[in-house]
């Protein structure tokens, strides 16, 4: 029997809520599983990840094949690198002390990193909903200011249309 961790889909239309599961292969998306292990909100700004660590590390050890996007959360929860650090103990290359200082390390500098985007994210949402009033046009002054631009420029084109009414005569050939 393959055992799978995959996303179990709720949620109305358009507004997809997974839980993260562990379900025998053959069984269907949303159907039965064998059990929960998460859940994961993708429509939060940073997506919302609930993951129980331990029950996760359980079933990989027993041979749970995740699918792509659990194997991603799985990743940016920590999970599979816990997963290497536990293997290198058993291996013998570090005690189990080493390991757990290596991941709590690594966990801070994730956190950190995790923090440190979710502010620059809020500051340019911020950023975003700046309310800048529009100053309001006044039609008045406006009919003011091109009045006397075309009082100005009626005289110039009044003289040009002149003198090319001039030239025009003056290339006429008189008839004699």
């Amino acid at each position: 029997m393959a055992v799978k961790m995959r996303l179990q889909r709720h949620g109305s239309k358009k507004r997809p809520f997974y839980f993260i599961v562990v379900a025998d292969g053959r069984a269907p998306r949303d159907g039965k599983f064998i059990q929960k292990i998460g859940t994961y909100n993708p429509l939060t700004v940073p997506a919302t990840i609930q993951l129980d660590r331990q029950k996760a590390l359980e079933w990989l050890n027993k041979g749970a094949q995740p699918t792509d996007t659990v194997h991603r959360i799985l990743s940016f929860k920590g999970v599979l690198y816990l997963k290497h650090l536990l293997r290198g103990v058993k291996l013998g290359l570090f005690d189990d002390a080493t390991a757990m200082e290596k991941f709590q390390t690594w966990y801070a500098a994730h956190e950190t990193k995790i923090a440190s985007t979710n502010d620059t994210h809020k500051k340019a949402e911020a950023a975003k909903k700046v309310y800048v009033p529009v100053a309001k046009k006044v039609a008045e002054p406006v009919a003011e200011e091109t009045a006397p631009v075309e009082e100005a420029a009626a005289p110039v084109a009044e003289a040009a249309v002149e003198a090319s009414v001039e030239a025009s005569v003056e290339d006429i050939p008189a008839a004699e």
